[in-house]
């Protein structure tokens, strides 16, 4: 069963990846990726695999030692949790992003190396697309909808 989530774990996620990089533009794309429940899947997994080991994964984590996490995660059951984590962030950090880009106006064929970037390597894909972001500015009517400072 470890194998079977493990695997889709990836497969659940790989459509969201594919609108955002491949249909950028379809107005269902917009819609489906605006909802941020498209990760829920994956929590679903992610909780599936951990709840049932909640006595040797809350140890590991509360009081983290190099050790430990390598002991928890050295495990067929481990490794498939700690995928569905990584999965799951990266697929939000990956939303936000490309809900971002459209708002700013940067151009999906910038995006598309960025969020496949994010899908290998999480991390770097958010350190590639923060200074690649600033390069596009909000839209002023973006901007008039923010709450304004008073004082």
């Amino acid at each position: 069963m470890t194998a079977t989530l493990f695997t889709l774990t990836f497969a659940v996620a790989a459509p969201f990846w594919a609108l955002m990089i491949l249909l950028p533009r379809w107005s269902l794309t917009a819609r489906i990726i605006s909802s941020p429940l498209i990760v829920a899947p994956i929590l679903v997994i992610y909780a599936i695999l951990v709840i049932p080991a909640i006595g040797q994964v809350l140890p590991a984590v509360a009081s983290p030692t190099l050790d430990g996490v390598r002991d928890l995660l050295g495990t067929d059951h481990g490794a498939a949790a700690a995928w569905a984590h990584m999965i799951a962030f990266d697929l939000f950090v990956g939303r936000w992003a490309w809900l971002d880009s459209r708002e700013r106006g940067v151009p999906p064929l910038v995006m598309a190396p960025l969020l496949v970037l994010t899908i290998l390597l999480g991390p770097l894909g958010l350190a590639a697309y923060l200074p690649a972001r600033t390069r596009w500015v909000r839209p002023v009517v973006a901007r008039a909808a923010e709450p304004q400072r008073i004082g």
